[in-house]
């Protein structure tokens, strides 16, 4: 809100995993694989973008427009734990290897990338190369060995995971659809507003 006061005209994107509340005051969602995408086709040279800044660094290189991250400081707190360190590290450790990172991994990251591309990118790309560092949640090396078990995949961190995901599981929503319990409810204006958003991103992909 604060920020659309100072940017009264320009279009608010945000990621399409924030909340409800958030989405209704956004006129169009994104994930990682669409965001430059979505910010290029916006008519706009200014754009508002959340909540992850450093996602929001890769759209505004990619496109040239101006890309406001709201809040200043929003990230994703796996991804930021990559460092410059980690892929001095991988480089020594996996000399013929390249570097394959995740676009809300910090920019000092990002720069020193082969490819900096979203998690359905990573699959997409994979079979460019024979050995790869993975820069995202670390249980991705698992499924991209699964997918192309003849290329070598390694997690830039073993510590690289993602709390949030691995509280859902198959046998969670198993439960959930059997018993019908963990019900969300989201009231129907803020549910209406949020759809738009979320519409128009579909709209635009």
């Amino acid at each position: 809100i604060e920020a659309k006061k100072k940017y009264p005209d320009a279009p608010v994107v945000l990621y399409v995993n924030s909340s409800a509340e958030t989405k209704a005051l956004a006129d169009v969602t994104v994930t990682s694989a669409n965001a430059v995408k979505i910010v290029e086709k916006l008519d706009s040279d200014v754009v508002i973008f959340g909540p992850d800044k450093n996602l929001a660094y890769y759209a505004a290189k990619q496109t040239g427009k101006r890309v406001i991250p709201v809040p200043e400081y929003g990230h994703c707190y796996v991804h930021k734990k990559f460092t410059v360190e980690d892929v001095e590290r991988a480089r020594k450790l996996y000399p013929n290897a390249k570097l394959m990172v995740h676009p809300e991994c910090e920019p000092e990251v990002q720069e020193k990338a082969d490819i900096i591309v979203s998690t359905g990118g990573m699959i997409r790309h994979a079979p460019e190369w024979n050995e790869w560092v993975v820069f995202t949640e670390r249980e991705m090396v698992y499924r991209l060995s699964r997918l192309y078990p003849s290329i070598k995949f390694h997690p830039a961190r073993e510590d690289a995971t993602c709390i949030g995901m691995k509280a859902i599981t198959l046998n969670h929503i198993y439960e959930s659809l059997r018993d019908m319990k963990y019900a969300i409810e989201v009231p129907g204006e803020i549910a209406e507003k949020a759809r738009r958003a979320i519409e128009r991103m579909l709209e635009m992909s």
